[in-house]
């Protein structure tokens, strides 16, 4: 049996959600963890985190949670409602209510009879995605920072650089991309970065020289994101030792990937607090709506909460574009990619990228997990 730390360092040897333990040390890792007591939507630490990042109290914390999960179920009901004229939706924080947006007004009537607010459009979120997969198509220049279908507005979004606003090349792709639909060109002083890290202390999994932080357990392995490292590739643990491969990994195109776990390793359902707040069991991924908080974990920055801030957005990183992302305002740093994101105690996907950091915020990225749970046939290990 290998030899393992105190109990603080077993907890940062599980590194993020999905957490792995080295063997011998799961009673230590179980201890920490903090299941939301009877009737409360989230541990105490969810909510502690939650009072921070978005200045609430507890009891509005508890209250938020319980409507973005009453919203939850709500969106599911007026999608199969909507049928092909969903067109999207949205939580608003503030009235606690969400909005769907339908593109058939026949069709009004039913998903109002769900509970959602109603807001009629043009066009359905399915011809919006086809627009935004023939951009997909075109060769995005760096100036370019990412696209998405935009369900408030109704329309596809594209956000450039403002300093490479006027650049021939930028000009020529938005030109193109007017011609697949309706298009809204917005500028930012951002370019999104992948938040993979160089070898320094902490508590990370190696890939080579490169530090990322796991996502969630999943059955026989974790998820993490595909930039960090290559079907076939070693990683090892915070001590060292071996953990297993990369089984499976994709980017850019997509940002995810799985490896494999062994060698005296295991892996628990848990998202790691780091000592901030008390560690959060996985009991699901049940997606949150555009508007819901959510938190994130990983072997940098630890744990950061935000907001959901819109869907199905294609990121261009140097690398290239990857797709079908899911946006916050929750901050990352370098080698926190590949960490869990949280709403409440249920899993919403692995960091990839953004921009910022923090101390001074910024935005960041997450592939969906449930998209990398379908593609490579996982379960998600859940408490």
């Amino acid at each position: 049996m290998r030899r393992i730390r105190t109990p603080r360092a077993v907890f940062s040897a599980l590194l993020v959600s999905g957490a792995l333990v080295a063997a011998g040390s799961l009673p230590s890792a179980a201890a920490g963890t903090d299941a939301p007591a009877a009737g409360k939507p989230a541990s105490d630490g969810v909510l502690s985190a939650m009072q921070r990042d978005f200045g609430l109290s507890k009891q509005e914390a508890e209250a938020r949670l319980s409507a973005e999960k009453h919203a939850a179920g709500t969106e599911k009901k007026a999608r199969r409602a909507a049928g092909p004229a969903y067109a999207g939706s949205w939580f608003d924080a503030d009235t606690k209510k969400l909005t769907v947006a339908v593109a058939d007004s026949r069709k009004t009537a039913a998903v109002r009879a769900t509970g959602a607010t109603v807001e009629l459009v043009d066009r359905s979120a399915k011809k919006l995605d086809a627009i935004t997969k023939r951009i997909d198509a075109l060769d995005a220049p760096t100036g370019v920072s990412s696209w998405r279908a935009d369900w408030k507005t109704n329309r596809v979004v594209v956000e450039v650089r403002e300093n490479r606003r006027r650049d021939n090349d930028v000009e020529d792709f938005l030109a193109k991309a007017r011609r697949a639909g309706p298009l809204t060109v917005r500028t930012t002083e951002h370019s999104p970065t992948t938040y993979a890290a160089g070898t320094v202390g902490g508590d990370p999994y190696y890939t080579g020289n490169v530090r990322c932080s796991i996502g969630f357990s999943v059955q026989g392995g974790f998820v993490t994101a595909g930039h960090c490292g290559g079907a076939g590739q070693s990683v090892s643990g915070w001590d060292g030792s071996h953990i297993g491969t990369f089984q499976g990994s994709s980017f850019p195109d997509n940002d995810y990937a799985w490896v494999n776990v062994g060698s005296g390793w295991w892996t628990v359902p848990v998202v790691l607090g780091w000592g901030t707040v008390s560690d959060q069991l996985v009991r699901g991924s049940a997606e949150a709506p555009v508007g819901a908080s959510i938190c994130r974990s990983g072997s940098t920055s630890h744990w950061h909460c935000g907001t959901v801030l819109a869907k199905n957005e294609t990121v261009n990183y140097s690398q290239g574009a990857v797709h079908q992302m899911t946006k916050t305002n929750a901050c990352a740093e370098g080698g926190d990619s590949g960490g869990s994101f949280i709403s409440g105690d249920q899993a919403q996907g692995v960091t990839s990228g953004g921009w910022g950091d923090c101390t001074g915020g910024g935005e960041t990225w997450y592939q969906p997990i449930n998209e990398i749970l379908g593609r490579y046939g996982l379960t998600l290990h859940t408490a």
